[in-house]
């Protein structure tokens, strides 16, 4: 679930400001309840992936504004080239060639939206043709100024903002190579379908990536929904302490979502584990506060669901496409690549 949040742009600054503006090693106070202080380090922390959001959205903004602005100066340019006003430059190139609005479109359009409008298609069809006019002229308005564009020595230098990332920690079991450019934190819930099909393209991005990946599992079973999640992640634990943390993970991922007790012995009993061992350990529940700490670092993180990922600390969420993953990975590799 997503939260809309308003574009605070002129706030934004002086608020980062205020909060952040001191000595990095010694971060401002910025709460005292009874005694206990908030710091504008951790007001940071937990506030700073909305804030990068909402740095992200003015960013877009500008952009969008930036290209409007540079088509304005190429029309401009080429209305003088041609010794001819803008308004006859924009009838000649753009109002007469932007494409006809046919009957075909305005049916379309009033069936994709006509829940909203609430009114037989024949009193909005003049509302609808206009807006598909004007749409079309947009269209051909940026067409032609990109095509001015190309002849032309236009620079940007806007930047988009830095990606945020999170403080994560890595204190999980980990596969991969201790130095490898990439670290990818999966907070993942053994009984979650989508952490299952997660599970399946983290293989191709291991497979894809040797040594240039380091994976970290971290434990976030959602009770509400599994309720006997939480004791897989303990039973995974026990296996970790016999050093079959990732051959467990892989049986509980493979199979349908195990249940009882039985299913988590019987995954033991197949990895040959010492059984004894292990089920004292499951019993005891040794590492249930284990568990419990990653779960309040997810809290901490905002995570809502799983599977939720850190790729060195920038959060991806959900079962994306293995090409979501190697994009996001190519950018982190491309930016430690020597220039």
């Amino acid at each position: 679930m997503k939260r809309q949040t308003p574009l605070l742009l002129l706030t934004i600054p002086l608020l980062l400001s205020a909060m952040f503006g001191q000595s990095a090693t010694q971060p401002a106070i910025v709460a005292d309840v009874d005694g206990e202080k908030i710091s504008s380090r951790d007001l940071n922390e937990a506030s700073g992936e909305p804030l990068a959001k909402l740095d992200h959205q003015a960013y877009q903004l500008r952009q969008q504004k930036l290209q409007e602005m540079i088509d304005n100066r190429l029309l401009a340019r080429e209305a003088r080239h041609r010794n001819i006003s803008l308004d006859a430059l924009i009838t000649a190139e753009v109002t007469s060639k932007a494409a006809e609005v046919t009957p075909q479109e305005i049916h379309r359009v009033y069936e994709l939206n006509k829940t909203q409008l609430q009114r037989p298609e024949s009193e909005v069809e003049g509302q609808l043709r206009t807006a598909l006019h004007d749409q079309n002229v947009a269209t051909r308005r940026h067409e032609f100024a990109k095509s001015l564009q190309a002849n032309a020595k236009v620079t940007v230098f806007l930047e988009p903002p830095a990606p945020y990332r999170a403080v994560v920690g890595v204190n999980g079991p980990t596969r991969g190579a201790a130095n490898a450019a990439v670290t990818i934190v999966a907070f993942e819930d053994f009984q979650c379908p989508f952490c299952k099909r997660a599970y399946e393209t983290l293989q191709q991005v291991e497979l894809k990536y040797p040594e240039k990946v380091r994976l970290v599992h971290r434990d976030f079973p959602l009770q509400p929904l599994h309720p006997a999640s939480w004791k897989t992640h303990e039973a995974a634990r026990c296996a970790e302490e016999q050093g079959k943390f990732w051959e467990y993970r892989d049986l509980l991922f493979k199979n349908p979502p195990a249940t009882g007790p039985e299913q988590l012995t019987a995954y033991a009993t197949q990895l040959g584990l010492n059984l004894p061992d292990f089920k004292k350990c499951v019993e005891s529940e040794k590492f249930k506060a284990v568990v419990q700490k990653d779960e309040d670092e997810g809290d901490r993180l905002g995570i809502q669901g799983t599977p939720e990922f850190f790729i060195n600390g920038r959060p991806f969420a959900g079962a994306q496409p293995e090409s979501e993953f190697a994009r996001v990975i190519d950018e982190e590799l491309n930016k430690r690549t020597p220039q």
